[in-house]
């Protein structure tokens, strides 16, 4: 079985658009994209540097835009149902897994990551906050003891990852008394992502939902909430607003890939950080990350061996 996963924020490097351009019919349709959301995609994921990528308003719909483009130059032609086992994404990239399960269109992902992005770096913006990751340690010791430091495990990422996340001073004090066995690194993010600190943004979501139109998945699509497989498309925007002041459980995911028999799994660009965990949590599937245009013939081919076998 076949999974596809899109990466999240922190995935965006400067100029990793470029080589994308030159394929058919990109540029036009990051052109109307931008246009749609007010955005100009083309100069974020070309020219802009790494601090101007890094606003949140900005990177989420940079990355969302990168997995619908590399998607649709992999699949081709493809019909999903006839290739893919399961889709997911990982926090901002569950927006494109739900256009590759047919949820809803790539305009309303765009429309929707717009308003996501914005209204987090809005909220991430009242009180002076961020994350970091811990590597290594034992999982119930390293969550207890950031919710000893006041912290929240935000992204709990199987492999040996977890994400912390809170106010600067409880960071602070992570990086005085780290988890026994543990390292601790700050990450070049905006804010406390999946907390409480993120409840403005969730209610500005819910009333950006309330007019779109969604199907129900045609792939199986694994939430982030917990794993589990969703196949109501209401379902699957329910968690997608929720999810925005909601711990990631991307260990779950790959708990779920495993369940299903999973035995290759590709990451859409920005790839790299997904593969990295499956190479760790899931011996014995093939990775491959679509990191720029030169990935995508052994993408191609790899998706061809899977093609009309997916059920």
């Amino acid at each position: 079985m076949l999974v596809l996963v899109a990466p999240g924020q922190g995935a965006q490097k400067p100029g990793f658009l470029i080589p994308w351009l030159d394929l058919p019919g990109v540029t036009e349709r990051l052109r109307e994209w931008s246009a749609s959301i007010d955005l100009d995609l083309i100069h974020y994921g070309t020219e802009a540097g790494a601090e101007e990528i890094r606003d949140t308003a900005v990177a989420q719909p940079l990355l969302v835009a990168a997995a619908l483009v590399s998607t649709g130059a992999l699949l081709e032609e493809r019909d999903p149902r006839h290739v893919l086992g399961a889709t997911a994404g990982h926090s901002v990239g569950e927006l494109a897994a739900a256009v590759t399960a047919g949820v809803f269109t790539p305009e309303t992902a765009m429309s929707l990551v717009r308003t996501r992005g914005a209204a987090m770096a809005e909220a991430a913006g009242v009180t002076e906050t961020g994350m970091a990751a811990v590597l290594g340690g034992e999982q119930k010791v390293v969550i207890a003891h950031l919710e000893g430091l006041g912290l929240t495990a935000a992204n709990i990422n199987g492999a040996g990852q977890i994400v912390a996340a809170g106010t600067a001073e409880q960071l602070e004090a992570l990086a005085a008394d780290r988890p026994e066995g543990s390292r601790v690194i700050p990450l070049k993010v905006a804010g406390a992502f999946h907390t409480r600190h993120m409840a403005p943004a969730v209610e500005t979501l819910e009333a950006a939902v309330e007019d779109v139109t969604v199907s129900d998945p045609v792939v199986r699509y694994v939430s982030n909430s917990d794993g589990e497989t969703v196949a109501s498309g209401a379902e699957v925007v329910r968690r997608l607003v929720g999810q925005v002041a909601n711990p990631v459980r991307w260990d779950l995911c790959m708990e779920t890939f495993q369940t299903l028999g999973v035995t290759a799994l590709i990451e859409v660009c920005p790839g790299g950080t997904l593969t990295g965990l499956a190479k760790r949590a899931l011996p014995g599937v093939r990775t491959l990350a679509l990191k720029s245009t030169d990935d995508l013939d052994a993408a191609r081919a790899l998706v061809a061996e899977y093609a009309s076998t997916a059920g």
